[in-house]
């Protein structure tokens, strides 16, 4: 079975000749925008066991405190790390991480906006920033620590709601 293409029409960051562009959100409406995207992080069981013994505390300090900054500070950035990305007022950002499992942390991140476009990719960013930070705390534990799956929960605002927004 031959996988299908996208069209040109359905890849919005490509200009008519095909090169990447920007999308022009300047003829779109603002309207309130939200997205929810999730990031897991799985540890192997002697250091899911060692993380919940200390109260996910590590020697850099409070694992959970430092991510949702990070996830803070690089949600608010998304315009800066994603070259296309328009530059949006965050109005609401809430980051929430708990144990998912035994061995498996839930990164949630919910971000709101009133703007012409979306807020898919800051929620994202705040997302697997967070997760990459509870890696960057714990690797002195094991370096077989995993990131992932990241994905978008949902959204809401604009053209098409997808999912559910926390």
């Amino acid at each position: 079975m031959a996988t299908r293409k996208p069209s040109r029409a359905q890849l919005t960051h490509l200009d008519a000749e095909g090169r990447p562009a920007m999308v022009d959100v300047s003829s779109k409406a603002v309207s309130a925008r939200s997205a929810t995207a999730e990031c897991k992080v799985k540890f192997p069981a002697e250091v899911a066991a060692q993380l919940r013994a200390s109260g996910l505390r590590a020697a850099k300090g409070g694992i959970v405190e430092t991510a949702v900054i990070a996830g803070t500070m690089a949600a608010k950035r998304t315009h800066e790390l994603i070259p296309f990305c328009h530059a949006l007022p965050l109005e609401g950002l809430r980051i929430s991480i708990d144990w998912h499992s035994e061995r498996e942390l839930r990164i949630e991140c919910s971000a709101r906006t009133t703007a012409r476009t979306g807020v898919e990719m800051e929620a994202l960013t705040g997302a697997t920033v967070a997760a990459l930070t509870v890696y960057d705390m714990s690797k002195a534990l094991s370096h077989a620590i995993v990131l992932g799956p990241a994905r978008l929960l949902g959204k809401h605002g604009g053209k098409r709601d997808f999912g559910k927004v926390g």
